[in-house]
């Protein structure tokens, strides 16, 4: 073995890493169990001497790997333990796999949207109304859309009358949702996610394949610039 096949290049932690591990360390040493609340971002950003922003990608890089559950009007909640290296790995292997998750779901929900506006119901096209409202209501008081978000989605997939395709969205179901989360925690991305649906309940609506599918395209580009694992 050479000492170039030996050696690695090193990598350097990110601040909000950092900051994840500054927090699981203050909850180990807090003795914090499942269902309790951390300190607001505020406090948490004064005692670590950061800003606000990187404390914010700490808390989604916890909640994509599932260690907390960001919930509206009760704060940001421990859901389960773990050491700070396994949430640091399991990013950087979300981060490894980003690319591929864009790519399926690309393929996926273009193709969705196209079957969808020939093939769409009147209960296919309820259901996704009902989902952009939900999420409007959502994002109105304060939220991140996150659940209609994913009603959206899937009227949409249920609208598309293909089994084999809804089954290849299930498959990578739990991979979308991470990856949404961390897109809807990002500022105005919320609004401009329930922007893009529309246009693609629209397209559907009207019976224009080429249209839905040119929208959802778009969609998905837009809500895979994913800012929590860029450097």
């Amino acid at each position: 073995m050479t000492l170039g096949d030996a050696l690695r290049p090193l990598q350097r932690p990110r601040l909000y890493e950092q900051v994840v591990g500054q927090i699981q360390a203050w909850i180990a040493e807090n003795g914090l169990e499942v269902g309790d609340r951390l300190p607001p971002e505020r406090e948490l950003a004064s005692r670590l001497g950061v800003s606000r922003a990187t404390v914010s990608q700490a808390l989604v890089a916890m909640e994509v790997v599932g260690m907390v559950s960001v919930r509206h009007g009760d704060g940001v909640v421990l859901v389960e333990p773990a050491g700070s290296a396994k949430v640091v790995n399991a990013l950087r292997r979300h981060a490894k796999q980003l690319p591929e998750i864009i790519e399926a779901r690309e393929a996926l929900e273009t193709k969705l949207a196209a079957l969808a506006a020939g093939r769409r119901t009147e209960s296919d096209l309820a259901a996704m109304d009902g989902a952009l409202a939900f999420m409007e209501r959502d994002i109105a008081s304060g939220g991140r859309g996150v659940e209609g978000d994913e009603r959206f989605h899937a009227a949409v997939t249920a609208a598309g009358h293909s089994p084999l395709l809804a089954r290849l969205m299930a498959e990578i179901s739990d991979l979308i949702r991470e990856t949404r989360i961390s897109s809807l925690s990002q500022p105005d991305r919320p609004v401009n996610s329930l922007r893009g649906h529309r246009k693609i309940a629209d397209a559907i609506r009207a019976g224009d394949a080429e249209a839905a599918a040119l929208a959802m395209q778009e969609h998905v580009a837009m809500v895979s610039d994913v800012a929590l694992l860029r450097d």
